[in-house]
């Protein structure tokens, strides 16, 4: 049942813990470390490549539906919701509601050999952790939660969403909030994202990521020489770029990722490309940076051109840019004296623990930026290997980072109901 707690985050954190349906919940965690890990060893086993997260979302739908949820649904971007209703408030009602979210995507591409292996608590495989961990922590606490007939304030939304890792730029958390039916409605968000249980995100690193393309008509290297090279310039602008001065503070960080372009080694390419990286705590800096590659890139073909009209073989054509925005994640920070943050000190208290406070690019990017309460915590257990095929996850203490998790967003359910 729904509670009215004294003012202090402890008290209502120690209040929770007392209800018998906790009790029930965290028993159901203790008495059910096989059946959490072998739901993560099925959706470990399959694939979830950037853009091809449907077959994961699909088993995440049956099994949501399995544990009990509510209204459980997938929407075009893939994203599956389930909903635990509020005891107390009726089907229709368009209150506030706290999201519990875990990313389906790896960032692994299509045609990665899977193959987990399993070994007593410890599971080896691409993804095994990062997120298959958050994955199973999200079902175990639907279960946990359905099973020992907790009493909800508020609705608590259980998502797995796409669009994590890399050029997924968080497209399915960004989906969730252009949502009109839940436009102002969602007032905490906890995403679950790999293992621990000592730390959590609430400082959203910025990134801002952009792809550079310079085309050209191209020929070969002897007959045609004197045509400008899309390469040449390409990597001309990223020399200049590359010895861009970056502060100590804010940290800022540039980082040149790919590049290609060509066909063979006696042709004049016609297009050259390249990705390039900005990460970065201040909004200004990401904006600095832009402006310097626009800069170095338009610099750079401007000269070549020139060289080129100055050539005996310059008329063939000149050379082109474009430079497109492929990732953009908003930087921004959990307030020091947020809801949130106090509820977790509470848990973390009432639990034994100590939470570090971490910088990260997570899901939690997005609602931070929209100023609404959000942190990224992991979903127990230990890992390592995080974005390599070495990948691996051990449930050990899973269980003390479960409790933290269903602390936490029952807390948050109690005090989205005050607001």
């Amino acid at each position: 049942m729904a509670l009215s707690f004294p003012n202090s985050a402890f008290s209502q954190v120690t209040a929770l813990a007392r209800l018998r349906s906790v009790h029930t919940a965290f028993a159901w965690l203790h008495g059910n470390p096989k059946t959490i890990m072998d739901l993560q060893a099925e959706v470990v086993a399959i694939p979830a490549p950037p853009f091809g997260e449907q077959a994961r979302a699909e088993w995440l739908a049956a099994r949501f539906a399995n544990a009990g949820l509510s209204n459980v649904e997938t929407d075009a971007a893939s994203n599956v919701f389930g909903w635990l209703p509020a005891a107390k408030l009726p089907p229709e009602n368009t209150g506030p509601v706290v999201v519990l979210s875990a990313h389906l995507d790896t960032v692994f591409p299509a045609g990665t050999p899977l193959n987990p292996k399993m070994n007593g608590d410890r599971i080896e495989a691409p993804g095994a952790c990062d997120n298959c961990a958050g994955v199973a922590g999200v079902l175990a606490i639907a279960h946990a939660l359905i099973q020992s007939h907790t009493e909800l304030a508020v609705p608590l939304i259980f998502l797995g969403n796409v669009g994590e890792e890399g050029e997924g730029d968080l497209r399915g958390v960004r989906q969730l909030y252009q949502q009109e039916a839940l436009a102002g409605r969602i007032a905490a968000h906890i995403v679950l994202d790999g293992a621990g249980a000592d730390s959590a995100v609430t400082q959203a690193l910025g990134s801002r990521r952009y792809r550079v393309t310079v085309t050209g008509p191209g020929g070969h290297s002897f007959t045609d020489a004197g045509t400008p090279n899309p390469i040449t310039a390409l990597v001309s602008a990223l020399a200049v770029l590359a010895e861009t001065r970056l502060p100590e503070e804010p940290r800022t960080t540039l980082n040149l990722g790919t590049i290609q372009g060509g066909t063979s080694v006696n042709s004049i390419p016609e297009s050259a490309q390249a990705s390039v990286d900005f990460r970065s705590t201040s909004t200004d800096q990401l904006l600095r940076l832009e402006v310097a590659l626009h800069r170095a890139v338009e610099d750079a073909v401007d000269h070549w051109n020139a060289q080129a009209k100055s050539a005996a073989a310059g008329g063939r054509g000149l050379l082109a840019f474009k430079i497109d925005k492929i990732g953009d994640r908003p930087a921004a920070q959990l307030p020091a004296d947020s809801p949130l943050l106090e509820a977790l000190r509470a848990v973390d208290r009432h639990l034994g623990l100590r939470t570090e406070l971490r910088l990260g690019s997570t899901d939690a990017n997005i609602p931070l930026s929209l100023g609404i309460p959000s942190l990224s915590l992991g979903a127990g257990g230990e890992g390592g290997g995080a974005h390599t095929l070495a990948e691996w996850y051990s449930a050990k203490d899973r269980e003390t980072g479960l409790k933290r998790v269903l602390l936490l967003a029952l807390a948050m359910t109690e005090w989205a109901a005050e607001q």
